[in-house]
C-alpha cells in the first residue's frame, strides 16, 4: 500500500511557501549577478591576470561550464532529496567560490573559484521552479517562472551599473568578496525557512522512483529537447553580449564610461525583467505557449540584430532597441512550461534540468567563442595592459539575426482543464500530468487506462527541406 501520509499531512503555511519560493528566486537573483559581473571586470581582468579576449571569455565561461554541465545532475538530485538542503548547501557554495575568485593570484585559481560558483548558482532557477511545481498549483507555474525570470533580470540590472560604480569605487576583488558575504547569509536564510516534500510513489509499484527514472522519462520526450532549444536560442545572444561583450563593445563604440555603459547595456535585462512575467501570466491566462513564443522569437532576433548593424543609433534609439530584445527574449521562461507539462512530476526536476543546461549552455558556447572570433581580428591596440578591439571587429563577430533559432510546434500543450488532444499547426501534443497538486501521475499507469497520445513535432523551416518527423508513443 501506498504511503500518502506526506500528501495528505498539512501542508505548511501559505505565508512561509510565498517566504520560501521567494528565497529560490533571490538566490536565482544572486546568481545573475554572478554570471554578468565579468562584464564590469573586463579591463581590471586583463590587466590582473594578463590575459586576452579569448582566455578571459574562457575565464568569464567557466561559471558556464560547471552551470550548464550540472543541470541534468542537478535536477535528478532535486527529485530525490527536494530543494531545502540542495538550495542551502548550494547558496553557500557560491558564497565559497566568490571568495576564492576574489583572493586569486593566478588564472587557475580564479578559474577554479569561477567553476565553483558557477556550480552553486546550478541550483537556483531549478530550484525555484521546483519549488513552484512541489507547491503551488500547475496553472500558476508559467507565471512563478515568470517572476523568477523578473528577479533574475533585477539581478542583471544590478551586476550592470551599479556592481559597475561598485567595482570603480572599491576595486573587482572588495566587489566579489560582498558577493560572498550575501551568499553566505542567503544559504543561512534559505536553511531556516525552505521546506521539502515527499515525490509521489509509482503507480504500479507503491514505491518512490528508481533515482534515474525521472531522467529517462525527460530524456524519452521530444518536447523536452524542442522546448531546450527553444531557451538556448533565445538566451544566447544575451549572455553573450549583455553578459560579457555588450559594455565593451558600447565603450567603444558611443564613448562612454565603463559605467554608463553598463547601464545602457542593461536595458536589455530591464526588457527582459518586464516581459518575463508578462509572458508568463498572458500564456497561463490564454492556456497557449506557441504564438507567444513565436512572437517572442520574432522581438528577440530583430532586437539583437538591430543593436548591432543599425547605422547611427542614438543613445535612446540603442536603448529602446536592447529593451525589446529582451522583452522578446523573455518568451523562454515559457519553454520551462512547454517541458513541465509534457512530463510526470515526478520528473519535474530533470526536466527542468534539461532544459535549463541547454538555456545556460549558450553562454558557455558563445563567450570564449565570440572572445577567440575578437582577437583574430584584433589590431594590436592595448589601453593600460588591456586589448582594445576596434568597431569593425565587434560588427562583423558579434551574433546576428543568424544566431537566432526560432524552433517552432513544440509548443501550445492542451492544458488540464480543457484535455484531449489539440492540433496547433505541426504540433499534436498533450500534457502527460495534470500537476502535483491534481492527484497523482496518470503516464504510465495501466490501471487508469490512459495512453500517451501520438506526438507529432517539426523543426519550422523550409517545409521543402524539414519534412515532418513523427514520434510514435505506443501503448505497453
Amino acid at each position: 500500500m501506498t504511503d500518502n501520509r506526506d500528501s495528505q499531512s498539512a501542508a505548511p503555511r501559505g505565508a512561509l511557501l510565498g517566504v520560501g519560493w521567494f528565497l529560490c528566486a533571490v538566490f536565482f537573483l544572486y546568481a545573475f549577478v554572478q554570471r554578468v559581473a565579468p562584464s564590469v571586470m573586463v579591463d581590471d581582468l586583463m590587466r590582473d591576470f594578463t590575459v586576452g579576449g579569448a582566455v578571459l571569455g574562457n575565464l568569464s565561461a567557466f561559471y558556464y561550464y560547471s552551470y550548464a554541465g550540472s543541470q541534468i545532475p542537478v535536477g535528478v538530485l532535486i527529485d530525490r532529496y527536494g530543494p531545502r538542503r540542495l538550495v542551502t548547501l548550494a547558496a553557500a557554495l557560491t558564497g565559497i567560490g566568490s571568495v576564492v575568485f576574489a583572493l586569486a593570484d593566478s588564472l587557475w585559481l580564479a578559474s577554479l573559484g569561477r567553476l565553483l560558483i558557477g556550480f552553486g548558482c546550478a541550483f537556483s532557477f531549478v530550484g525555484a521552479l521546483n519549488y513552484a511545481a512541489l507547491w503551488f498549483p500547475p496553472n500558476r507555474f508559467a507565471t512563478l517562472g515568470g517572476w523568477a525570470q523578473m528577479l533574475g533580470v533585477v539581478g542583471g540590472v544590478l551586476g550592470q551599473a551599479p556592481l559597475g560604480y561598485l567595482v570603480e569605487a572599491v576595486g573587482w576583488r572588495t566587489a566579489v568578496l560582498g558577493l560572498a558575504v550575501f551568499g553566505l547569509v542567503l544559504a543561512t536564510a534559505t536553511a531556516l525557512v525552505l521546506r521539502d516534500r515527499q515525490r509521489p510513489a509509482n503507480p504500479a509499484t507503491g514505491q518512490r522512483h528508481s533515482l534515474l527514472a525521472g531522467l529517462r522519462r525527460a530524456a524519452s520526450t521530444g518536447q523536452v529537447w524542442l522546448a531546450a532549444g527553444f531557451g538556448m536560442a533565445m538566451t544566447g545572444a544575451m549572455l553573450a553580449f549583455g553578459g560579457l561583450w555588450g559594455v565593451p563593445y558600447v565603450e567603444r563604440a558611443y564613448g562612454l564610461p565603463k559605467a554608463e555603459a553598463a547601464a545602457l547595456v542593461s536595458m536589455l535585462f530591464v526588457g527582459w525583467g518586464f516581459g518575463a512575467p508578462i509572458w508568463g501570466m498572458v500564456s497561463d491566462r490564454w492556456s497557449r505557449r506557441r504564438r507567444f513564443m513565436t512572437v517572442g522569437g520574432v522581438l528577440a532576433t530583430a532586437g539583437i540584430a538591430g543593436a548591432v548593424y543599425l547605422p547611427g543609433l542614438t543613445l535612446v534609439s540603442l536603448a529602446a532597441i536592447l529593451f525589446v530584445q529582451g522583452f522578446g527574449a523573455a518568451s523562454m521562461v515559457l519553454c520551462f512550461a512547454v517541458a513541465r507539462e509534457n512530463t510526470p512530476s515526478w520528473s519535474a526536476g530533470a526536466t527542468l534540468g534539461i532544459v535549463n543546461g541547454f538555456v545556460v549552455g549558450s553562454g558557455a558556447v558563445l563567450q570564449p567563442v565570440l572572445g577567440w572570433l575578437l582577437d583574430m581580428r584584433w589590431d594590436g591596440t592595448m589601453v593600460a595592459g588591456a586589448r582594445v578591439y576596434a568597431i569593425e571587429a565587434y560588427e562583423s563577430r558579434l551574433p546576428g539575426a543568424a544566431d537566432h533559432l526560432r524552433l517552432r510546434g513544440a509548443v501550445d500543450p492542451v492544458h488540464p482543464g480543457n484535455r484531449g488532444t489539440g492540433v496547433r499547426g505541426t504540433a499534436l501534443i498533450s500534457p502527460v500530468d495534470p500537476g502535483p497538486c491534481s492527484g497523482g501521475d496518470r503516464a504510465g499507469s495501466a490501471s487508469s487506462g490512459w495512453r500517451r497520445p501520438r506526438v507529432a513535432w517539426r523543426l519550422r523551416g523550409n517545409p521543402a527541406r524539414r519534412p515532418v518527423r513523427h514520434r510514435r508513443f505506443r501503448p505497453a
